[in-house]
């Protein structure tokens, strides 16, 4: 099973990366370019331990539509979220917040399996797992744009 592994670290309260991680609207915000938008279950603010979103997006061309539930819940140090059903075999993400000085190191790490037996394992090389880890770095560059710019506010 694929692993992305990726470390952030924000100039930012960890309550404030917390709940930003876990903001249905921020999410959205931050995938515009995919046009990411919650079109079932938890449509709007935070999302809860058991709560769960249909998310409708556009990748490669194709409009897909994804499903994923709040499986762990401990705020503000970390959540899980799992594909119940969408184009993957298999996913989960887990989202890890932890205080470093003045700031808050995230640590995604997002396992996916991908349909299609063999194909599906050649498209992970080819392209998915890149793609995947690029979708990940962008939400996280906009999480700490976003919370520092929130953080220097206060």
């Amino acid at each position: 099973m694929p692993l992305i592994d990726i470390e952030t670290f924000v100039e930012a309260d960890i309550y404030s990366c917390f709940d930003l991680a876990r903001n249905i609207d921020f999410h959205q915000a931050s995938l515009e370019h995919s046009n990411e938008k919650a079109i079932a279950g938890k449509t709007t603010g935070l999302i809860e331990l058991g709560e769960w979103v249909t998310w409708e997006a556009k990748h490669f061309g194709i409009t897909q539509q994804l499903t994923s539930k709040i499986t762990e819940f401990d705020r503000p140090n970390y959540f899980t979220d799992e594909m119940v059903s969408g184009a993957f075999k298999s996913f989960k993400h887990e989202h890890r917040f932890i205080s470093k000085g003045s700031g808050t190191l995230i640590r995604d790490k997002f396992y996916f399996q991908s349909p299609y037996g063999i194909f599906g394992k050649l498209a992970n090389i080819l392209f998915l797992k890149r793609y995947m880890k690029h979708l990940l770095e962008t939400r996280n560059a906009f999480l700490k744009e976003k919370a520092e710019e929130l953080s220097h506010i206060s």
